[in-house]
């Protein structure tokens, strides 16, 4: 509302516009009038006054039908009115308040009513107003807040799928290997391609014959620990988990995230898991369970990339260094960790290795030269 309100004054006689517009003008008022009812619409819908004191005996339009046609205006702000009458009858005031005034005062019209009616009307304008901005500010913060919770619940989603997608790659990926391979957006990291990497296989000496021998759930618990101890020591290392298959694993390095430390990272996770497990074989030992651990790591190149379908992918690493790996865990005894003379020398600066010869592994057409690895040095 305006900081100076604006009064119509609404009469067909001179006289009563002139009396009601100087006590009004005294208080500080900003009055307007009009002289019958058709005038009275005119000013209402040019000026928007913010109270409207309105006679209701006047000729061509009364007083009645101006209230009518106000109040049915939807194009109108709310505008009280407040009506002046002779009537004092008490049907003649409940017709001029059913019509839609908001009050009315008798004449001749008491100074002091007048004064107390108009502080009254344009209260209760000023609060329609606070109403009408408050409703208005809600109706905003709803629109706001429809529009936060609509970009909430696409963020959920997609991170949702985030989550889903890491969990997949999880699988076979150390954790912040997943999350370098999911920033890449495209998955381009994940699409089939040749690299040279560091291949690691790992199995228990001794599980197929006390996998015949024992009950299915002491096969079970075995296997439980065995993979709660090389699951972390895969991450921790930075490997890719190519996939368990009972008391084997398979574990390469360089891929998908490239990483000139792939040798040295393979031959400390293999010296972790022989230490680890040969602390776990203490256990079973004393369970009676006669098992051990043997390693074999090659490096060349491989095919690499996800294969199966749509229901089930697997990330993997295909070529002669994988089935050289394999082979050597095959041939290493219990504690024995055994790898190509390539690897050897890459790592021979961190680790001490020791040749055993050259080696005819099943499956392959030639001799291959075989190391031994020892202890990690120090520092």
């Amino acid at each position: 509302m305006r900081q100076q309100p604006k009064i119509l004054v609404v009469d067909d006689m001179a006289d009563n516009v002139d009396i009601v517009r100087a006590r009004l003008e005294h208080l500080g008022y900003d009055v307007i009038v009009a002289g019958n009812g058709e005038e009275a619409l005119e000013r209402t819908r040019a000026d928007l006054p913010d109270l409207v004191l309105l006679d209701v005996m006047m000729p061509k339009l009364d007083g009645i039908e101006v209230v009518k046609r106000l109040k049915a205006d939807a194009t109108l702000p709310f505008i009280p009115v407040l009506l002046l009458t002779a009537k004092s009858d008490p049907k003649d005031i409940v017709a001029g308040l059913d019509s839609g005034a908001d009050d009315y005062l008798t004449k001749p019209i008491d100074n002091a009513a007048l004064v107390a009616r108009v502080r009254a009307m344009l209260r209760i304008k000023q609060l329609h107003h606070q109403l009408r901005d408050q409703a208005d500010r809600l109706a905003k913060q709803a629109a706001e807040l429809a529009a936060w919770t609509g970009m909430l619940e696409e963020r959920v989603a997609a991170q949702l799928g985030e989550l889903e997608r890491i969990g997949r790659l999880k699988r076979f990926l150390a954790p912040q290997i997943a999350e370098v391979v999911l920033s890449d957006g495209d998955g381009s990291l994940l699409h089939s391609h040749r690299r040279e990497v560091v291949v690691l296989f790992c199995d228990l000496r001794g599980f197929t014959a006390f996998a015949e021998t024992a009950e299915p759930e002491e096969v079970m618990a075995v296997l439980r620990e065995y993979h709660g101890v090389l699951g972390p020591l895969v991450r921790l290392h930075g490997g890719t988990l190519d996939h368990f298959a009972g008391d084997g694993i398979m574990v390469f390095f360089n891929d998908p995230v490239p990483s000139p430390e792939a040798p040295a990272q393979a031959v400390r996770l293999a010296d972790a898991i022989r230490c680890e497990i040969g602390a776990l074989t203490e256990s079973w030992s004393e369970r009676g369970y006669t098992l051990g651990v043997g390693i074999g790591i090659s490096q060349g190149f491989a095919t690499l990339g996800q294969i199966g379908f749509e229901e089930h992918t697997d990330y993997t690493a295909i070529g002669t260094v994988a089935n050289i790996a394999a082979r050597l865990c095959a041939d290493a005894k219990s504690g024995e960790i055994l790898l190509t003379r390539k690897l050897a020398t890459a790592v021979s600066d961190i680790a001490e290795v020791r040749s055993i010869g050259s080696v005819e592994l099943k499956g392959l057409a030639r001799p291959i030269e075989v190391c031994r690895l020892g202890s990690l040095r120090m520092g």
